[in-house]
């Protein structure tokens, strides 16, 4: 064997271990490591007048105000069929009922019996033959101070609203072109036609319960709670000028008027009592 073979062998020793290196290295390659899904599904809007099953499945978005809203229900009856709080917290994933009629107060307890409970008879006590001495004297146990607990953190309550409305003011300026209907698939309010950028204010005093678009074929909505009983609704706003939680005063502007989820620019504006809509006209000042 020549030199120069002895050479060109020790060179190309290394040939067989770099090319099992690359073989393990594509294998450890060819299975990436998993990848979290991420939940990007937009929230589910509620069509005007969709909601006429006997049970909702809240989503994020939803209120109790939009679901009462949506589904022509009274949110005080809605919230007391589910058992709710008042301050109607609901969550993503909880199961509503939407029938009211069925909701029944709790049965009353049972009365306690009157009857007297016969007493067991004591037992005889014996009393020693003579007194026993102490011979020592008990220490008296240390008296440990409780901690005194902290006092609560203040709670932060919710401005109270009016028992009924004072006033009502016509929430924008322009003509009406189209009135309150009361048939099934009518007209829940009243349409005025003005334009883009109008101011809309506020048509009595009241706290907004509900800021959004999640409600489908009103666009950008505002609902207003004024008292126990009543709340007006403002749709197809370009855009909202409060937030919900927010305290408004009659005639404060609130938003402006726009075209979202309709044909031109207008303001959609109910008025509903105990749930119910009503006709706006009965309750507006006459121009």
């Amino acid at each position: 064997m020549q030199v120069g073979d002895k050479i060109g062998r020790c060179r190309l020793w290394w040939l067989p271990l770099l090319a099992g290196l690359l073989q393990l290295t594509g294998c450890s390659s060819s299975a990436p490591a998993p990848v979290a899904a991420l939940d990007t599904a937009p929230v589910r809007s509620l069509p005007k007048g969709s909601l006429s099953g006997s049970h909702y499945v809240v989503q994020r978005g939803d209120t109790l105000y939009s679901i009462a809203f949506a589904s022509g229900r009274d949110f005080r009856a809605l919230a007391r069929s589910n058992g709710l709080d008042r301050d109607y917290t609901i969550y993503p994933g909880q199961r509503l009922s939407l029938n009211t009629s069925r909701y029944r107060p709790p049965a009353p307890a049972k009365a306690v019996s009157s009857k007297p409970v016969a007493k067991p008879a004591p037992k005889p006590v014996v009393k020693p033959a003579a007194p026993v001495a102490v011979a020592k004297t008990l220490a008296k146990p240390a008296v440990v101070a409780k901690p005194q607990p902290k006092p609560a953190a203040p709670v932060k309550r919710e401005a109270p609203l009016p028992s009924k409305v004072a006033k009502w003011i016509w929430p924008v300026s322009g003509k009406v072109i189209q009135g309150f209907s009361n048939a099934e698939q009518g007209n829940k309010g009243v349409d005025i036609a003005a334009a883009s950028g109008t101011p809309v204010v506020s048509a009595a005093d009241g706290r907004v319960v509900y800021a959004g678009s999640a409600l489908r074929g009103y666009g950008q909505l505002l609902i207003i709670k004024h008292s126990d009983d009543y709340l007006s609704a403002y749709a197809h706003n370009r855009k909202l000028l409060v937030k919900e939680q927010q305290q408004v005063k009659v005639g404060q502007k609130i938003a402006e008027v726009g075209n979202t989820d309709a044909d031109r620019n207008m303001l959609h504006f109910e008025i509903r009592y105990q749930g119910k809509s009503v006709d706006p006209i009965r309750y507006l000042p006459r121009r």
